[in-house]
């Protein structure tokens, strides 16, 4: 590839790209909706909030200059970030609070770039986060997962349409506001039920003193928060 070659590919992923038609953020806000609404689609769908999920408590872990063991995504749609370093204090904290936010405040990241007409960016920060991501996975289904969700993106992204790929980033950012808000609400369930003892809230229970519901209460706000922010950014063209 020559110098104009990687001119003309720089100029296209940090250019604006023209902003679609009204009714498609509609579109797919409705079907991003169904994907998370019903319990079929949301349980293939899930795996993509799980990616969100496990990679922001690694790039936690990283931030805080802990040493990250790995990542492990499961088929269902569970997921476990291992990292050592000290069992207590700021990082662990930080680290543990990372994965119920990640998805959200990553899908008000995407509206926020959806907004300033950053389409074809967008998609390739995606492919940079997802990539990043595989060195750190260390199992055959997680590893498939994050090359398959990076491949779509970068299928997308080289050979989709201005309408597709406005479509697919739309979709995508509409995904992550919606599907940050379940886990959340499915968490709050199985502790009622006595279930998920060692979850990431409860973790921080024990980490801080504050008590589980009390972050639960955190995530949901964070996820509720960016969702409205979020979508009165996609929504902007109407």
């Amino acid at each position: 590839m020559d110098a104009q070659s990687i001119g003309e590919v720089w100029d296209r992923v940090t250019g604006t790209q023209p902003a679609p038609p009204g009714w498609l953020a509609l579109a797919t806000g409705a079907t991003a909706l169904l994907l998370v609404t019903v319990r079929p689609l949301w349980r293939i769908a899930r795996n993509a909030v799980t990616i969100a999920h496990e990679g922001g408590h690694g790039l936690a872990a990283r931030a805080t200059r802990r040493r990250l063991a790995g990542i492990r995504l499961h088929s269902d749609t569970s997921g476990l970030t291992l990292s050592y370093g000290r069992p207590t204090g700021p990082g662990m904290v930080f680290t543990a609070a990372a994965g119920y936010t990640t998805p959200a405040l990553l899908g008000l990241g995407f509206a926020a770039l959806l907004a300033a007409d950053r389409i074809t960016l967008l998609l390739w920060l995606a492919i940079a986060l997802l990539l990043a991501l595989l060195v750190r996975i260390r199992n055959a289904f997680g590893f498939l997962s994050v090359v398959l969700a990076g491949a779509a993106f970068f299928l997308v992204s080289w050979f989709g349409s201005a309408e597709v790929q406005a479509g697919f980033a739309y979709l995508g950012g509409w995904f992550l506001l919606f599907g940050a808000v379940r886990p959340v609400l499915e968490l709050q369930h199985q502790r009622r039920r006595g279930q998920a003892l060692d979850s990431d809230a409860d973790q921080l229970a024990r980490l801080t003193g504050v008590p589980g519901l009390a972050w639960i209460a955190l995530f949901l706000v964070v996820a509720l928060t960016c969702l409205a922010v979020g979508a009165s950014w996609l929504v902007r063209p109407l």
